[in-house]
Formats: C-alpha cells, structure tokens, sequence
C-alpha cells in the first residue's frame, strides 16, 4: 500500500515563540535605526542643495588619520570603510545567527527565502544589464540595484504604521541577511583592488586568533577589540574591502551558549552594538553619501543615462518581479506552501518593498564608478528608485493593511493575560 503524501508545510505560518521574539526585537532595533537613517538621508539632500553645500563638502573631503600606516581617509571614507565594518559585523552576527538557529538551519526552511533573495539579486542585476547594454553603457555598475536596505524598508512600514504578521516581517529580514551575504561576496570578489599579500595574510592571521579564542572561550574585550581594529586595518590596506573583516568576525563569534552562559558572545556583542550600528554607523555613512545635488539637468539624466536608468529598473522592477517569481517557484516546486491566510499579494508587496536600495547600493556605487560625475549619477539614481519602490509598496501594504491588521490582532491576542499570546497555547499551535 502506497504511503500517504506528506503534507506540505505552511510557508509564513506562525513562527515559534521564542523565533517571534527574536524577531520582533530585532525590528524594534532595525525600525528605530531605519528612521534615523531616512532622517540622515533627508538632511544630506537638504544640505547639499543649499548655499551651504561647499561646508558640505569641505567636511565630507577632510581627511585625517595615521599615513604611516596607509590610513589617512577622507571622512567620507571612514564613514564608509570604518564604520560601515561595524553594520557588517552586525550583519555577520545575523547570518550566523540565521544558518544557526533560524530559518537557513536546514535545507528545508532555508530553501524560499534563499532562492527569492538569489533571483532579487540576479534579475536586478539582469535588468540593468540589458538596460545598459542596449543604451551603449558601462556594465560596471551591475551589482548597484542587486541590494534592499532593511533598515529603511522597516522605516516605511513603521512610517506606515503596518500590521504585518511576524513571519512576513520575518522572511523579509531572512531575505535581507542573504541579500547582504551577497553583496560581501561581490564585494570581497568584484570590487578588490591590487592585493597586497602580506597585510592579507595578517589579516587573516588575526582572524585565526580570534577564531581560536573563541574556541577556548577566551573571555574579555580587552582582547577582541584591539584584534577587530588591527584585523580591520590590516584588511583595508590588503585591497580588500575593509568591511569583508567586519562579516567575518561576526560569522567566527559564538552564538550557542554554554552551560553557565546567560547569552552567547554572538548575542552580548549584538546586543551591544546593533544600537550604535542602526542609530549612529549607518545615518552617519548615509549623511556623508547620499548628499546628491539635485536639479532637474541631473534628474534627467537619471532617465535618459543607461547607468542610473538601469540602477532605478533595477530596483524597481527587477527586485519586485526577482523576489515574487523566486518565491513562487520556489513553494510550486517544494513542500512549502503559503499560508492560507495570506495572499499572494502579501508576498509581492514585500518584493516591492526590497526594492528599497540605499546603504550598501550606495557603497557599491561608490566602488564601481570613481569617476565623481557618474557616481553622484547613480547614487541619485539610487535614491529615485529607492523612493519609487518606497512609494509604490506604501500604496500595496496600505491595500493590505486590514488583513494584517486582522492577523496581528489574532497573534497578539492574550485574553487569559498570562503573557503568553492565546495562539500559541491552542492544540497543534506548535506544528503550525
């Protein structure tokens, strides 16, 4: 007799307890830090189409460090090879903390939103290709629209005041770690000057001994922050992009805990600075790159240039059409099948919403044109197709916004008051 088919499993069902928790702390933390962010990013522009622009400037430019030791940047540069390692290793935590416990620790979970992120990476960078291509452009900006912002894509939804159930937020933040994995590997790839071996080599020398006291539970910032800083320094004067150092500590640090553990050095070193890397790196790095002059020649260049065109496609459409396709295909071909009290336009609401490309667009603007004139092209154009994306997926989640309304109420729902959402306490809640 033949065996009864397995069910397939709920795709954006509800999300165990301790998971939902999780979550919702980490969104606290990326919504606070996503609307300074929009605040930082509002104050450049303002700034840099002012009478003022020229002090703008002059402080973006100023350069001060140590050149003996290859370290005299610009403030532009330290904002965004300093302390931009800082939002990486965040980002380093999150994906060790993902391909540990959470949705990427088995193939089975990890499948959907790793190959919705892909097709959001590959069909960006597809669609500015042939946009390029066929207006006689440069390919090298390809990977500009391949990355979502998910601190400014939470701001909107806080702007918008959402009720988003805590899965659909949750594969929206899984998205972003894999989006984010990407962009370091195209970084650490693509966008490598000439190396030089011997401070590569230290490098990863300091990242062997941070790996091994870490595995002998060597306790104590006394000795990581020096090796982070001197990891750091040594990385950046590779021709490695500095922030690959950041990634790599953050995916090196613990996150289980041992027996007489409260929190894993993961989840302490998180804790501590996710705060300073939402609310302070990241609006920093935003105050000093997406100062654009605006004007109405640049803004027509944005939609008559191929670059910036296939920047703002990209975004726009390629991340939006990527996401919901690489979704789709992903639960037609597998066990996982969406929940059944979400729509399928749920799903390509968020895909618009991952079309929200800033920090790390930016950052990869900046390194695939050093011609200044073409690099303020396509930060704006960064900043026109984030802002479409913004908008367009306002008007769908507003759309939306009863029925997640309806289903926060029901997650949240706690008529006993014992703290304990009454959802989770039902028979076969666990299985959901």
């Amino acid at each position: 007799m033949a065996a009864a088919p397995r069910e397939r499993s709920p795709f954006l069902g509800l999300l165990p307890l301790p998971e939902r928790n999780a979550v919702v702390q980490a969104l606290r933390t990326e919504t606070v830090g996503g609307l300074v962010l929009l605040a930082a990013a509002v104050v450049a522009l303002a700034w840099a189409n002012t009478p003022w622009s020229g002090a703008y400037e002059q402080i973006r430019d100023f350069h001060f460090g140590i050149p003996a030791l290859g370290l005299d940047l610009s403030v532009e540069h330290w904002t965004a090879d300093g302390l931009l390692a800082i939002f990486f290793l965040v980002a380093g935590i999150e994906l060790k903390r993902e391909l540990v416990v959470g949705e990427l620790r088995t193939p089975a979970t990890a499948a959907l939103p790793v190959v919705a992120a892909l097709c959001g990476m590959v069909v960006p960078a597809a669609l500015y290709a042939v946009t390029v291509t066929a207006g006689g452009g440069s390919l090298d900006g390809w990977a500009v629209p391949m990355a979502t912002d998910i601190a400014f894509a939470l701001a909107v939804l806080a702007v918008l005041s959402s009720h988003l159930p805590a899965a659909l937020r949750a594969f929206l933040l899984t998205l972003a770690v894999v989006d984010d994995l990407g962009a370091i590997l195209i970084i650490a790839i693509f966008f490598t000057s000439d190396l030089n071996f011997a401070a590569l080599g230290g490098a990863f020398a300091c990242l062997a001994v941070f790996y091994a006291l870490q595995r002998f539970r060597v306790r104590g910032w006394w000795w990581y922050v020096p090796l982070g800083v001197v990891s750091w320094a040594l990385m950046y004067n590779s021709g490695v992009h500095a922030t690959v150092a950041g990634v790599a500590m953050g995916l090196i640090l613990r996150t289980t805990r041992d027996e007489d553990e409260t929190a894993s050095p993961a989840e302490r070193t998180s804790h501590l600075i996710h705060p300073f890397s939402a609310g302070v790196v990241v609006p920093l790095f935003a105050l000093f790159a997406a100062g654009v002059g605006v004007t109405a020649a640049s803004l027509g260049e944005v939609f008559t240039r191929p670059e910036p065109l296939g920047v703002v496609l990209g975004l726009v459409a390629g991340k939006a059409l990527g996401i919901f396709a690489g979704t789709y295909l992903a639960a037609r071909f597998t066990r996982a099948r969406l929940n059944p009290e979400l729509a399928w336009a749920d799903v390509f609401a968020l895909a618009v919403l991952a079309g929200i490309g800033f920090t790390v667009a930016l950052l990869i603007g900046e390194l695939a044109f050093p011609d200044p004139a073409m690099a303020e092209r396509v930060k704006a154009a960064v900043l026109v197709g984030s802002l479409i994306a913004a908008c367009l997926a306002a008007l769908l989640i507003k759309r939306r916004n009863g029925i997640y309304r309806r289903l926060y109420e029901e997650e949240t729902r706690d008529e006993d008051h014992d703290g304990i959402p009454d959802i989770y306490q039902r028979t076969g809640a666990s299985e959901r």
